[in-house]
């Protein structure tokens, strides 16, 4: 199914995400835990919606961070961590096989500056980025490697990035973050179990990662 956009965009959402914050908050009372919410980003929205109303991509991408800074500012003044999924970011690169790595930077940029609007006025650390390679279950042979949008993914403002790191198509880049420093006062959250495989993982292999390489990666991501 395609969604169109044919006017002007305006946030409708308010009541359910008042609904889930307070879902959220009676579920975590009293509990031992750091809640969130989820959001996705301007370039995913921006992925599954149909420009047919604004006259260019920079525009429609401004038009669509600005009704996300509504629903995003709401989670973060409720008190709550805001985690912004953004797939689209390393992912669109496979809906664009002509495209060249240079290329692609350009077009992810721009959507990087999308959410770069709208997180104005949002303190980065009530915001954790997470990015992956999607969902599908499949070979990822055509994966951007995360060395080629690193920096995009870190100019965003937030205190943690949450990046998958546990399939055996990524789970190597850890090696990316000798090189790489994470902005001041960040941390890093490498995903450490895969959804991108039908094997359960044994939890003996999770805890490795979790002691090697989470280890691996705050030693030199934070160096």
């Amino acid at each position: 199914m395609a969604y169109v956009c044919t006017g002007p965009l305006t946030y409708t959402g308010l009541a359910a995400v008042r609904d889930d914050i307070e879902n959220l908050r009676i579920a975590t009372q009293d509990r031992d835990v750091e809640p969130f919410l989820p959001a996705v980003t301007p370039g995913t929205v921006e992925h599954w919606l149909v420009n047919e109303y604004y006259p260019d991509d920079e525009s429609f991408l401004e038009a669509i961070a600005n009704v996300l800074h509504d629903e995003y500012k709401t989670i973060t003044d409720a008190g709550f961590l805001l985690q912004v999924d953004d797939p689209d970011l390393p992912d669109g690169w496979q809906m664009f096989p002509d495209m060249t790595i240079s290329e692609y930077r350009k077009y992810a940029a721009l959507r990087v500056e999308a959410l770069n609007h709208a997180l104005t006025g949002i303190p980065a650390d009530q915001v954790r980025l997470h990015v992956c390679w999607g969902s599908q279950h499949g070979p990822h042979r055509d994966d951007i490697p995360l060395r080629d949008i690193i920096d995009l993914v870190l100019s965003v403002p937030a205190g943690c990035y949450s990046i998958e790191a546990a399939n055996p198509r990524h789970e190597h880049e850890w090696a990316v973050w000798q090189e790489v420093k994470l902005p001041d006062g960040a941390s890093l959250m490498p995903g450490v179990v895969s959804h991108a495989t039908d094997i359960i993982e044994h939890p003996e292999l999770v805890a490795q990662r979790l002691g090697n390489r989470l280890g691996q990666w705050r030693k030199h991501a934070m160096r």
